[in-house]
């Protein structure tokens, strides 16, 4: 195979890949999608079925004990997979951003037509993790962790949690309803910063192992 022909395979091969890797993102945004309405279905069901068993102390309360709980560990297990699919996501787009940085180094009008996601940047293999942030519409931070459809679950589970732990402190430990919505609250704010912490962890930890994997490649 003469070097023309190896070329041609390569641009090939290279828009076939950036082909899949937009196929993969898509996906994962779908399962996310998916997900989150799961999780929104089901505690929306739950809240009218409670609203209909509320008229009965005795149904009310084992509908409860059983319900909440499995709401909340229902609610885990989504903001768990949803923190997968966008560190999967993210892992998608830097390779898409990996592969424009190339694109625009074809001629010399090729940055016109292939510029970087970065606001003020243009130039070729700049950051590409950011990038891949900038093509979602964020930017690099703790803070950016607060946006995400997980963040968004897990704050709606934090609050079911938080009931939980209010229902049971009023009606099974006996406690004063002010004590009661306290230990609601402050449950709530733990469950919350416990699953930001979660989602910290699990994308410094990504991002670290892509560092690390494109400095073993330039060696």
């Amino acid at each position: 195979m003469d070097e023309q022909a190896r070329e041609s395979a390569f641009m090939s091969a290279l828009v076939t890949e950036h082909f899949v890797l937009q196929s993969a993102s898509s996906t994962t945004v779908s399962e996310s999608s998916a997900r989150a309405s799961l999780y929104l279905f089901s505690l929306s069901s739950a809240l009218v079925a409670m609203g209909f068993t509320a008229q009965s102390p005795d149904i009310f309360r084992p509908f409860v004990s059983t319900v909440l709980p499995a709401l909340f560990v229902l609610g885990w297990f989504t903001v768990v997979r949803l923190t997968d699919t966008t560190v999967e996501n993210n892992q998608f787009l830097r390779a898409i951003a990996h592969i424009r940085a190339y694109y625009r180094t074809l001629t010399p009008q090729a940055p016109a037509y292939f510029v970087s996601w970065q606001a003020g940047s243009d130039k070729a293999g700049e950051d590409e993790a950011a990038e891949a942030l900038a093509m979602l519409g964020a930017k690099s931070g703790r803070a950016t962790v607060l946006f995400t459809t997980a963040s968004m679950i897990a704050t709606i589970n934090g609050l079911v949690g938080g009931a939980a732990v209010a229902l049971f402190a009023a009606h099974v430990l006996g406690a004063a309803n002010v004590v009661a919505v306290l230990l609601g609250a402050a449950a709530t704010v733990a469950l919350i910063a416990a699953a930001y912490s979660y989602q910290v962890r699990r994308y410094s930890a990504a991002a670290a192992a892509d560092r690390q994997r494109r400095a073993s490649q330039v060696k």
